[in-house]
């Protein structure tokens, strides 16, 4: 029903007038918590920002996704290897079969690899929070991906545990989850 409304609003406004089809042909038709769930669900991804420093969060991430069953490709620049994994040097050299980016760099690097990412035909990506600039949402707009953005995701990839089992807890007590 919300699929067929929006078509419809979308072909009123394409037919009525450019500046507001502009504005709503961009809607998505998933909301933030079932992007969540496609990106999530086929335990497979790869992940710009993976450190080999076993104290900071791009390595944190890559190790947990791994231990929970997640099939991951490692990107970074300046590492070959990490945990006797093999790590890409960008996004254009990862295998094709990856379809989700996780994305876990400085700020000053997330949306250049959103542009590698859609030039390699990605188009479901996570920006870990804190990663994202005050662009990162219109370039994934202008690239037509589904961006899911100012979410953790320890929160979400199940299982979920220590500290953030508690955080979402709290966070759907207080029904700040995605809906």
């Amino acid at each position: 029903m919300k699929v067929k409304f929006l078509r419809v609003l979308n072909c009123f406004f394409s037919k009525q007038n450019d500046f507001l089809s502009q504005k709503f042909i961009k809607i998505k038709m998933m909301n933030k918590k079932q992007s969540i769930e496609q990106f999530l669900a086929p335990k497979k991804m790869a992940i710009a920002g993976v450190s080999g420093n076993s104290k900071k969060f791009g390595y944190m991430v890559f190790n947990e996704l791994r231990q929970k069953g997640f099939d991951v490709c490692p990107i970074n620049p300046k590492l070959d290897e990490i945990d006797e994994v093999k790590v890409y040097k960008s996004v254009s050299d990862i295998p094709n079969d990856y379809e989700k980016l996780f994305i876990v760099t400085p700020k000053s690097e997330t949306d250049t690899i959103i542009k590698q990412a859609a030039e390699k035909g990605i188009k479901h990506i996570w920006v870990q929070q804190m990663s994202n600039t005050k662009e990162t949402k219109q370039v994934a707009q202008q690239y037509n991906i589904d961006l899911i953005e100012k979410e953790c995701i320890f929160m979400f990839a199940e299982p979920v545990k220590s500290i953030h089992k508690f955080h979402k807890t709290i966070w759907k007590i207080f029904g700040l989850l995605p809906k």
